[in-house]
């Protein structure tokens, strides 16, 4: 791994309330305190979006 890589931390959060469930896909990058948050209705639109941010 080079020095310059940049390593994301990504994580996915089933999020449930009174109307149902909610999906929360967030990547983190600590080092300069950046992230990025999407929140999907469906859990395979939160799961292709964490897979993308995988790679």
């Amino acid at each position: 791994m080079a020095a310059d890589s940049v390593l994301w931390e990504v994580t996915i959060m089933e999020l449930k309330n009174g109307t149902g469930k909610k999906y929360k896909v967030t990547r983190r990058l600590p080092e300069m305190s950046v992230a990025e948050t999407g929140f999907f209705a469906s859990k395979e639109s939160a799961l292709k979006q964490f897979k993308e941010w995988l790679n």
